[in-house]
């Protein structure tokens, strides 16, 4: 080997060129690649496998369970760290690899960098058909690995070791890039995997990708300053993008001086702290009703890193006022631009404190104000009489579940949710506390999220309590990485609330007409009716065998205890709680479900009468 190469397989050198990535912002540097997540089997145990064996001191190494369940640990991972530091995920040829996508959809969906590895058939054809190999009868290069091309931004096969030298970097610039980030996947072919090659050495050198914070263009800033001095009811819809440009203080401070009031959407909610008084809390379907009521009248929505999606809109009934426009600041011009809107393409932070600076001595009317803060007083005794047990022997509800997490949880906490019932009362109900605290993926609302996820967060964030709440149904999707925390000692905390069925879509089915069906978890007599009697499932012995510590909770002061005590523990401890039903507060505004138009049942004629009058309100801001 000459003094300028390195002679190493496509593997190996693809592992020395992972550890030498770094992103930095604002003069912090972060591994870009901080580990890798791996299930081994033909197709990549004998290359990325023996490459992280080959050098384990520089890539740490987690074991999953579920090739689904590493890529929303890893996003997790990437959430937590504001998108300076990924995760990779390598995968066997075949189901390995499809297992992928589910997981991948969900990083592309929310704009979160992940690092995908699976193995592929081999280049050369040498031995084809392979086991577990999908067979295309005209296309001979089409592996199963295209299904992941779709849900990936940036998608290379790797069929000769040299092609590295080119993609890698191309890899590492979309993870880094926050305007384009996502899944990234290069496909290797296991006998490339294990080809050997002259390497350069600057492949192997450190290099840093610079996060830029890009400003506004001066003609954009001006415009929107126009705008928002001609606004009489001007609003704020705080996304991701406040959290993931870590400029919640930006936002605090333009709030702080011009008064206009925030909602925000799940990914960015604890943008403002809870308590200031310009934070009205969710905003759209899963909303209060002060931010909803609020939007209804708005004549600006000034959208901060958000991608606006349906439950956000109302399903484009929710911004009534005859002559509202938007105001879009956000680092993709692609986001920017929706609803119609003026533009202000630039990272979060930047672009507010150049919108704080030009409003100079702006502000909105005090009515205004008093109105917004009226509505603020009223929504919070709302959220105190859903949180509230009068009773402390009696057995919960699901909104006093959330009651005694509130009490025993501190500003440091971070609580993980994706599906069911609970988005829908943590984005009306939670107060957060701090940025990191609430961790909502509703961009996917991927049941089985919650509990892989809470382990990319842990390994983020050592040291800080990590709650994964999950129903019964999301349990069932994807517990097997408790056994993962364990393996790795990572104290994450489950609250596993059982009531027997999946809540959020049974009431969904109700509303439009389908009665429920399908969304029980009971017995089925002879005549396929209900009996009513729930199934002898266990889940809380379910998560002991598998290795958690369990508590067990059938009242409301049981259930605080074991919160308290669950928040203590050093292990992976689960809080399981048995729900009584309870109402919590209804959805303050409509979404898009389309009712079947012909029925011979009442229930769906009934739905699609009380459809047609809501779907009449929906605009089309061009």
């Amino acid at each position: 080997m000459s003094a300028a190469t390195r002679r190493l397989t496509t593997a190996q050198a693809l592992v020395r060129f992972l550890a030498a990535q770094y992103t930095e912002r604002d003069g912090v540097r972060h591994r870009l690649v901080a580990g890798t997540w791996g299930i081994f089997g033909h197709g990549n145990v004998a290359g990325v496998g023996q490459a992280l064996v080959e050098y384990g001191d520089v890539m740490p190494f987690h074991q999953g369970r579920s090739e689904q369940a590493m890529v929303h640990a890893a996003v997790g991972h990437a959430r937590h760290l504001n998108r300076l530091s990924a995760q990779a995920v390598t995968t066997s040829i075949g189901p390995g690899a499809t297992n992928l996508v589910t997981g991948a959809a969900l990083a592309t969906v929310n704009r979160l960098p992940v690092l995908l590895l699976p193995g592929d058939y081999f280049a050369s054809h040498a031995a084809d058909p392979l086991l577990q190999q999908l067979e295309h009868p005209s296309e001979a290069d089409v592996s199963v690995n295209d299904a992941l091309r779709p849900v990936s931004r940036y998608f290379d096969r790797i069929n000769r070791p040299e092609a590295l030298l080119a993609s890698a970097p191309r890899a590492m610039r979309v993870l880094a890039d926050p305007a384009e980030t996502g899944a990234v996947t290069l496909a290797l072919p296991q006998d490339v995997q294990a080809e050997a090659f002259d390497w350069p050495e600057e492949f192997f050198a450190d290099r840093v990708w610079r996060v830029r914070r890009p400003a506004p263009d001066p003609e954009e800033l001006a415009d929107a300053v126009r705008a928002l001095r001609a606004a009489r009811r001007p609003l704020i819809v705080a996304g991701g993008g406040v959290h993931h440009g870590e400029a919640e203080a930006a936002l605090e401070a333009l709030v702080d001086a011009t008064g206009i009031p925030v909602a925000s959407t799940q990914a960015g909610k604890g943008s403002l702290r809870h308590d200031h008084p310009a934070d009205l809390g969710g905003i759209g379907h899963t909303g209060t009703a002060v931010a909803d009521d609020l939007a209804r009248t708005a004549d600006l929505v000034i959208g901060v890193g958000t991608r606006y999606s349906d439950f956000t809109t109302a399903s484009g009934t929710l911004f009534q006022d005859p002559g509202v426009r938007f105001l879009n600041l956000n680092i993709t011009a692609f986001d920017a631009h929706k609803l119609a809107a003026r533009t202000l393409v630039c990272d979060a932070r930047a672009g507010l404190t150049a919108l704080t600076g030009a409003l100079y001595g702006h502000r909105v009317p005090s009515s205004y104000e008093d109105e917004y803060r009226a509505g603020r007083a009223r929504w919070e005794e709302t959220v105190r009489a859903a949180l509230r047990a009068d009773d402390e022997n009696a057995v919960p509800t699901q909104t006093q579940v959330l009651g005694a997490l509130d009490a025993v949880v501190g500003d440091e906490d971070v609580v993980i949710n994706a599906a069911g019932s609970l988005p829908g009362d943590l984005h009306k109900l939670w107060r957060s506390r701090s940025p990191r605290q609430y961790h909502l993926e509703y961009g996917y609302s991927c049941m089985g999220y919650e509990i892989p996820a809470a382990l990319g967060v842990q390994q983020a964030a050592p040291g800080v309590p990590v709650w994964a709440l999950v129903g019964d149904g999301t349990y069932l999707m994807n517990p097997t990485e408790i056994v993962t925390a364990v393996q790795e000692e990572l104290p994450v905390k489950l609250v596993l609330v059982q009531n027997h069925g999946y809540a959020s879509i049974g009431g969904l089915s109700e509303s439009v007409g389908a009665e429920r069906f399908g969304t029980d978890y009971r017995h089925r007599a002879a005549d396929g009716t209900f009996t009513g009697a729930p199934l002898p499932v266990d889940l809380a012995a379910n998560a002991a065998s598998l290795g958690m510590d369990v508590l067990r909770a059938k009242t409301v002061r049981e259930l605080r205890e074991a919160l308290s005590t669950a928040r203590a523990a050093t292990r992976p401890t689960c809080v399981y709680v048995e729900t009584a039903a309870g109402d919590a507060p209804g959805a303050q505004a409509w979404w898009d479900v389309p009712v079947a138009e012909v029925s011979a049942r009442d229930a769906a004629t009934g739905a699609r009468a009380r459809y047609e009058q809501a779907v009449a309100d929906r605009r089309h801001h061009l």
